[in-house]
């Protein structure tokens, strides 16, 4: 029975594998999200420096170590395209899939040192903070590099984004299961829970990349053969020249010529705002808009769909990227944005169904794109081999700068939200609990009138006036983006070819 189901395991399909690892981040990071600093806050009682000192530390850290472990891992590929060099390999795949095999399992043991308490809280915020981060930053670095050097086609590579979405909705089951253990007055129960999750993603890790290596290792050694029995016949160079690496400004210099990478992080950066502002007013706009009009169950079913309805709404998207194009398909989501936005304005913050249904499609169609994201930048990655005649492809490093330049937008969200708020309404969300209102809001109608429809429209203007202005920010943008049609499919017939290689010279016999 038990060699029957490796026998299964091995004859999965590579792209079903590949989606699995997006479950084993996703069990742990759902759960991460949610209770992390309820846990600091209300378990461990870290006090607020404490608390504003490590989260400022993760901010910076956060944004920086993605270009870091990505020049670290990929600063060999930047060099220009030798003679006879393999643009992909089962190398460069292997050399990804070793360095998963390591850090996931790693970054299931740094989720683990969060639940335990085992230093000052302070310290231990700031260093968990940091040691999860970097682990879960080595596992999207290297798993989204991947999508770049499985697949050169857009089909190829919605499908593997398809397994991807799957298996993240699978993964966000973990939030709602986590609502049965969590109890802060008792701890044993969700630390139990956590443990289980954490063993289920080691063993995920370990077993998904073993089956990866094996596959890629049998075409590695099929390879390395076939080169040793032609080394023979290569006609000899009379003279090498030498390989030039690239240094990092030499690779910034490149980048900044690179004018899709530019628009396309310009796009991307309004993007992360809008989709981290959702995720921290969510809660606001439940309170203020709609407290009193539903019950505090269905704001809670609101929150969790919007945790597990992107992943779903995804795969309908891709099937959408596969007949129109990526291209299109988020130009779409663009206006669509744009048009809900309007038509939730105009119809005023009365229509409680509508403001339902808005509140919940605007984070779910927002993720959503996030989420779609990814398939551009492998285009991007794409590009930059061939305009700069890459030794390999520098996919992880490419997807380091992209979030180098838009992670600030998770930063800028919550300030920028908080600012706009008080400066319209006076309310100051740091001298008061937003939720403090949501069981108690009946009883407090009376006295909180004088305040409350100052705030409810406060509210409601950023709830339609951000993506109202993301959306036409990101429009312009898009509208300069060239890598797409023809473009692009000159791109990756260029990229196609490199792939393949040169046909190596041999001697006249």
């Amino acid at each position: 029975m038990g060699l029957r189901l490796l026998a299964c395991l091995f004859h999965l399909p590579t792209a079903v594998i590949y989606g699995s690892l997006s479950l084993f981040v996703s069990i742990l990071h759902n759960v991460f999200l949610l209770y992390y600093v309820d846990t600091f806050v209300s378990v461990y009682k870290i006090d607020k420096l404490s608390f504003w000192i490590g989260e400022t530390v993760f901010l910076i850290w956060n944004s920086l170590n993605d270009p870091l472990f990505g020049w670290l891992s990929d600063r060999v590929f930047l060099s220009t395209q030798q003679p006879g060099a393999e643009i992909s390999s089962p190398e460069v795949v292997l050399k990804r899939l070793r360095a998963l095999s390591h850090n996931g399992p790693l970054f299931a043991i740094s989720f683990l040192a969060f639940w335990v308490a085992w230093a000052h809280p302070g310290l231990q915020f700031l260093l968990c903070l940091c040691m999860y981060d970097s682990f879960l930053t080595m596992v999207d670095l290297h798993h989204n590099a991947l999508l770049a050097d499985l697949a050169v086609s857009a089909k190829d590579r919605t499908s593997l984004n398809f397994y991807c979405s799957l298996f993240s909705a699978i993964g966000s089951l973990s939030v709602f299961m986590s609502y049965a253990v969590w109890n802060k007055e008792d701890f044993f129960s969700f630390r139990i829970f956590c443990v289980v999750l954490a063993f289920c993603s080691i063993v995920g890790f370990t077993l998904s990349t073993q089956l990866l290596r094996q596959r890629f290792e049998a075409d590695g050694k099929a390879k390395w053969d076939q080169e040793s029995t032609l080394k023979e016949l290569y006609i000899e160079k009379l003279s090498v020249p030498q390989e030039k690496r690239i240094t990092l400004a030499e690779y910034l210099q490149q980048l900044s010529r690179h004018r899709n990478f530019l628009w396309f992080v310009c796009m991307n950066l309004v993007q992360v705002f809008h989709c981290h502002f959702n995720s921290n007013f969510f809660p606001l706009f439940l309170e203020h808009l709609l407290s009193d009009q539903i019950s505090v169950s269905t704001g809670s079913f609101l929150l969790g769909v919007s945790y597990i309805a992107p992943h779903l709404n995804n795969l309908y998207f891709l099937s959408l990227c596969r007949r129109c194009g990526v291209y299109a398909v988020v130009r779409g989501l663009f206006f669509l944005k744009l048009v809900l936005s309007i038509v939730m304005l105009l119809a005023g913050p009365d229509q409680v169904y509508l403001l339902c249904i808005f509140i919940a499609s605007n984070r779910v169609f927002t993720e959503g794109t996030c989420k779609l994201l990814n398939l551009v930048v492998t285009d991007l990655v794409d590009e930059d081999l061939v305009l700069n005649r890459r030794k390999q492809a520098a996919s992880a490093l490419l997807f380091g700068m992209v979030a180098l330049v838009t992670k600030p937008g998770q930063t800028f969200a919550p300030l920028i939200g908080t600012w706009l708020l008080c400066a319209y309404t006076g309310y100051d969300i740091f001298q008061r609990n937003p939720l403090s209102n949501v069981v108690s809001a009946q009883p407090k109608l009376e006295s909180a009138a004088a305040l409350e429809p100052t705030l409810r429209q406060g509210c409601f203007y950023l709830l339609v006036f951000v993506p109202i202005t993301c959306a036409v920010l990101q429009l312009l943008s898009w509208s300069q983006f060239s890598l797409h049609g023809k473009r692009l499919q000159m791109v990756k017939a260029q990229r196609q070819s490199l792939t393949q290689g040169r046909a190596p010279e041999v001697k006249m016999i």
